[in-house]
């Protein structure tokens, strides 16, 4: 597979803003727990929230192929900068921008293109996980207004400064669940405080509640009812972008695990030198390539308009668990070393986890590719 001249340039231009802008600082906003805004502006300034969108509201009408370069090249040097713009773009922006009405777009899509403000998905629920159609937060349409009661779990940019608005999923009616926009400025919307993360320290996750929180019936995003076909839809375009997410994890394990293993002196040799070594970072190197071209045949799928629902499937699977695996090996390369929170690799190792979890797990996607292959699996 060989990337489009255009794509080649892009990636050098978002390799030398994660080397310049974001590498310097992850390790201290890790630390510290910091959701950067300035991190966040920059990301703005080169257009990175507005790459899909359509020129009209701002976008620079970029393919998704270009979306998940950026994602994979911040993946790289931080998985916290990298999943806010994925979540920011995928989970944010793509809803109003796929289903929205024209006065919808209007009214939201510039201030989210151009980054002064954020927006979250609200679909995951303390007891709906994987389970999306368990979702028990309601919405009653009473005098023009749909009055939201529930809550929702481990929502990405959903308490940050600049975060406008929210879109969830609640029932709407008996079997029914249809998608509302809620703004943050809302009466009855409340931010719950940010969880205590094992990783993905510098992005923002935080549950939310609502109580008798109301929003004009203007703010049903697309049709009622349709609320599950949107976020599965929304799910699919997702499962590409945390792909690309978990292929930056394991191209940074490689790129690491190789300049250690060339300056490291064990037994008077460099350690690289010993086949216990070099035999995993072969399988890095395999694991790196063979998820990268997952990743970006699923993404050329939908580029092209072709079914890519199967192999958004493969790829979130394959990459994820191989992301995981390269953190791991990673930090056993660097024995005591990658044990140290100093170590990028280490905070890969922190990081990776998650990616196996979020836009449906190992065993949805497993379960997605056995039915994509005709299996009456359940």
């Amino acid at each position: 597979m060989e990337f489009r001249e255009e794509h080649v340039a892009f990636r050098k231009v978002m390799r030398d803003f994660a080397n310049a802008e974001i590498a310097p600082f992850a390790r201290e906003w890790d630390r510290t727990k910091t959701f950067p805004l300035d991190a966040v502006a920059k990301m703005a300034d080169l257009g990175l929230f507005g790459l899909p969108v359509d020129e009209r509201y701002g976008g620079s009408n970029s393919d998704f192929t270009t979306l998940c370069i950026a994602i994979e090249e911040l993946g790289r040097v931080d998985q916290s900068m990298a999943i806010t713009l994925e979540a920011a773009v995928g989970l944010g922006i793509n809803p109003i921008a796929e289903f929205g009405t024209e006065e919808q777009k209007e009214r939201w899509l510039p201030d989210l293109v151009e980054g002064r403000s954020l927006a979250a998905f609200g679909l995951t629920e303390p007891d709906a996980g994987s389970d999306a159609g368990a979702t028990r937060t309601k919405a009653d349409l009473v005098d023009g207004e749909w009055v939201i009661n529930g809550s929702k779990a481990f929502i990405t940019n959903s308490g940050t400064g600049i975060t406008s608005l929210v879109t969830i999923t609640a029932r709407t009616g008996p079997g029914e669940i249809s998608t509302i926009v809620v703004p943050t400025d809302t009466p009855g919307f409340h931010v719950e405080p940010a969880y205590d993360k094992m990783g993905w320290h510098a992005s923002d996750t935080h549950p939310l509640r609502f109580d008798d929180c109301r929003v004009p019936e203007g703010n049903l995003l697309g049709e009622r009812g349709q609320g599950f076909r949107q976020f599965l839809a929304t799910l699919d375009d997702g499962r590409i972008a945390i792909a690309a997410l978990a292929v930056g994890v394991v191209q940074s394990c490689l790129d690491e695990s190789i300049a250690y293993a060339k300056e490291r002196i064990s037994f008077g040799k460099e350690i690289g030198a010993y086949q216990a070594i070099a035999f995993k970072i072969a399988d890095l190197e395999v694991a790196v390539e063979a998820a990268r071209l997952l990743t970006y045949k699923a993404a050329w799928l939908k580029d092209t308009g072709q079914p890519y629902k199967h192999a958004a499937a493969r790829a979130k699977l394959f990459a994820t668990e191989a992301a995981v695996n390269a953190a791991r090996e990673a930090t056993q390369i660097f024995g005591g070393s990658g044990f140290l929170n100093d170590s990028l690799v280490a905070r890969h190792y922190r990081d990776a986890k998650v990616l196996e979890i979020g836009e449906g797990t190992s065993e949805i996607q497993r379960l997605v590719i056995a039915r994509g292959l005709g299996l009456p699996v359940r």
